[in-house]
């Protein structure tokens, strides 16, 4: 079995600058989608090209192999494109990049039909209650397949038919190539449609199949929009009979590649996005915003962006923390509300509950960080790193000048502006002296009215 994906097209009604098929949806580019649908029944796969090639081959997976389909000819002339792919042997799945709610269990269904059938061609169909833009198949008055019709050469009649050609197809790859060089473009497009294939061979399977949402082609961002809905529910679904928690279905927004542990607990308006990995006993959101993490058990995290971050068990965060890349939080730390960290590791027990920037530190065990601490990581050429060993305390609006160091056990008081290091176990105070001037505002007052 080798597979044959058609992503050559321009796709005008994207109104797009990009090629169609690298749209995302649900965080994949949705030709992804149908190659991991097409990997659970080959790895053979070849996807043929043509309109702005390159930025389509960039989000291909190695393995995959190209060719390209220099003008745009029609279904047929793609397969030509490909014909150094193709092999006698070989049955030959081909269908559309542009098809992401297909899946595997479905094209497996496919290719079983074709086999058991013995045919020379399986031709996919299924019941469309609108069949506007799709050929259709032609039966006689016994069912029988007779030909497949494009609608821009279908008479009125057949266009109130209501079973269609989805495009995807199993062929004996003997046969395929056989009847290929046969095709004519004498038709009103004047293309060379892969359907007139079909018409040439003797042994033709129309499989009905009753999954109309897998092959749901993507014209326009309207239809991105309806598939992305489908996509999504299908991932929530599988995640909640996994052991997950979602609240609210319809608010919560899960990328296909993310993976959730058992009893962790998902809130309405999050956003859990890239290849992010969440542990067990979790509490995400809601309105939280995580990508390509690694949270591990038993973490909370509240009304709070998260990208890039490493957060480990029985950490909590938010809310309105943001954590940028680079960030690790061991075991038991707290980052409380208005708290950004970037690049940075903290250590275990550490807080840091208010209105704190710690960028490019690295903080040991058991650290208080008190509200309004910032650490002025950049010099204005380069960053700089902040060093906070285990056991201080830094008090509250405190500026920590890049490169410094804090070592062990030491107390910084509040208001100081710390330039160097401080030694273990010692107070460092960096402020002006308190003078207080008695009866200022009274002499000031009189002089005003004098």
């Amino acid at each position: 079995m080798v597979s044959l994906l058609l992503a050559a097209g321009a796709s005008t009604r994207m109104k797009s600058k990009y090629p169609k098929v690298i749209h995302p949806l649900c965080g994949k580019p949705m030709i992804q989608w149908v190659l991991d649908a097409v990997s659970e029944v080959t790895n053979n796969v070849c996807v043929v090209v043509g309109h702005q090639a390159e930025r389509v081959k960039e989000v291909l997976p190695s393995g995959v192999e190209v060719a390209y389909q220099l003008e745009q000819l029609g279904t047929a002339h793609a397969v030509m494109s490909a014909r150094e792919f193709l092999d006698p042997s070989d049955d030959v799945l081909i269908l559309y990049g542009d098809m992401p709610l297909v899946r595997g269990e479905t094209l497996k269904r496919v290719i079983q039909a074709h086999r058991s059938k013995d045919c020379d061609v399986t031709v996919v169909s299924i019941e469309s209650p609108d069949p506007t833009g799709y050929g259709r198949i032609i039966r006689d008055s016994q069912g029988r397949f007779v030909k497949i019709v494009e609608e821009f050469d279908a008479s009125e009649q057949e266009k109130r038919i209501k079973e269609i050609n989805t495009g995807v197809y199993v062929f004996k790859g003997k046969k395929l190539l056989e009847v290929l060089p046969k095709i004519k473009c004498d038709n009103n497009k004047k293309e060379y449609y892969l359907t007139d294939a079909v018409g040439l061979l003797e042994k033709v399977n129309v499989h009905k199949e009753e999954e109309v949402e897998d092959f749901s082609g993507i014209n326009n961002r309207v239809q991105l929009a309806e598939a992305e809905k489908i996509q999504r529910m299908r991932i929530l679904r599988k995640l909640m009979l996994e052991g997950v928690t979602i609240i609210d279905p319809a608010n919560t927004y899960i990328d296909g590649d993310v993976k959730i542990g058992k009893d962790t607990v998902v809130h309405p308006m999050t956003f859990i996005e890239g290849r992010t990995i969440i542990g067990e006993d979790c509490i995400i959101g809601p309105m939280t915003r995580i990508v390509d993490c690694v949270i591990e058990d038993s973490v909370s995290v509240v009304r709070s962006e998260c990208v890039g971050a490493h957060i480990m068990s029985g950490v909590s965060v938010g809310p309105f923390s943001r954590l940028r890349e680079g960030t690790v939080l061991h075991s038991k730390v707290k980052i409380g509300n208005f708290v950004e960290v970037k690049n940075s590791k903290i250590g275990s027990n550490t807080k840091a509950q208010h209105l704190t920037y710690l960028g490019d530190s690295q903080i040991g065990e058991n650290v208080n960080v008190g509200a309004g601490t910032i650490t002025c990581n950049f010099d204005g050429k380069k960053k700089n790193q902040t060093v906070i060993e285990d056991d201080v305390f830094i008090g509250s609006n405190t500026a920590l000048v890049a490169p410094v160091r804090i070592k062990k056990g030491a107390f910084v008081a509040a208001g100081s502006t710390i330039t160097q290091e401080v030694p273990e176990w010692s107070l460092a105070i960096a402020r002006a002296r308190q003078e207080n001037k008695l009866n200022w505002v009274l002499r000031k007052k009189e002089k005003e009215e004098g």
